[in-house]
């Protein structure tokens, strides 16, 4: 399959699939993206992830993004977790979440693939 292929599967998927960069920059942004934070693709390519992670959970969130990217492990294992995330109108909404790391055939952390899908708010 072609690099081509590839990315016309991602661009098709319906849930959002996002690629950051080690630095968390975006660089892939689906049609699913889109739908799901409002911003296009030629709005969300090369801005930093924070346009989709509410203020208040930026901090933590660039602490997890980083120590995950120099260890080279994840702490959820592929498993999914639900988070507030920011749509560009401002609003918050919920968001299941799933990622990766994309390492190079060194074994060099590339970046980040994320899996998301809207979720219901929790449940006190």
């Amino acid at each position: 399959m072609t690099q081509l292929a590839y990315q016309a599967m991602l661009e098709q998927m319906t849930d959002s699939i996002i690629f950051a960069d080690e630095k968390g920059v975006i660089r892939f942004w689906n049609t699913a993206s889109k739908k799901m934070f409002g911003f296009s693709a030629a709005e969300a390519l090369g801005q930093s992830l924070d346009i989709i992670i509410p203020e208040k959970l930026r901090a933590p969130h660039w602490r997890g993004f980083y120590a995950t990217v120099q260890s080279g492990k994840t702490k959820h294992d592929g498993k999914a977790t639900r988070t507030k995330a920011l749509h560009k109108n401002g609003e918050f909404i919920y968001a299941e979440v799933s990622f990766c790391l994309i390492k190079d055939e060194h074994g060099t952390v590339l970046g980040s693939l994320s899996s998301a899908r809207p979720a219901a708010p929790k449940v006190a």
